[in-house]
């Protein structure tokens, strides 16, 4: 199964319409830096591990790298930074919708994945309906998470079988 790593954006838009845990269904692995679950998802997200949340350490390589970042790059987080860097360190995609830390993976060659994507992944694997996908992008919007929502629809658009 692919590994993907992931930032908390992911987590809050799954949450805000109650189908985080769905996500954990999907035929993939999701991880995150120890560092990120600690610090944002433990408190209120700490059964994700029971679900299969992987909970992963940097290397030392990498939490160089991270410094080096932090001085070339404005915007991301210290979070993002570990997710993105965590991604390239087990060289797997990146799943984030911070248009800042999207920034940073396109000039640094990381492959990125969002949520849209796993809205689509849902429909794919059959966990839910087209009509369903685009009722949870609704219920996105009604909740504040910022998503390109025409690109959100059509997406799902094209998915209708």
């Amino acid at each position: 199964m692919q590994l993907l790593i992931s930032d908390a954006n992911i987590f809050i838009d799954l949450n805000v319409c109650g189908i985080l845990e769905q996500m954990f269904e999907l035929p993939f692995e999701f991880a995150v830096p120890d560092i990120l679950y600690m610090e944002e998802l433990e408190e209120h997200h700490g059964d994700l591990p029971r679900y299969g949340l992987q909970i992963k350490k940097l290397n030392s390589q990498s939490i160089e790298y991270v410094s080096s970042l932090q001085t070339q790059y404005n915007g991301p987080s210290d979070n993002d930074f570990f997710a993105f860097v965590l991604a390239k360190q087990e060289e797997c995609p990146l799943i984030t919708g911070d248009a800042q830390l999207r920034k940073v993976a396109v000039a640094e060659g990381v492959e990125l994945k969002g949520t849209i994507w796993i809205i689509e992944q849902f429909v794919k694997q059959r966990l839910m309906s087209p009509d369903d996908a685009l009722d949870v992008f609704e219920l996105m919007k009604s909740k504040g998470r910022r998503l390109p929502w025409d690109l959100a629809k059509k997406s799902i658009e094209q998915l209708k079988f």
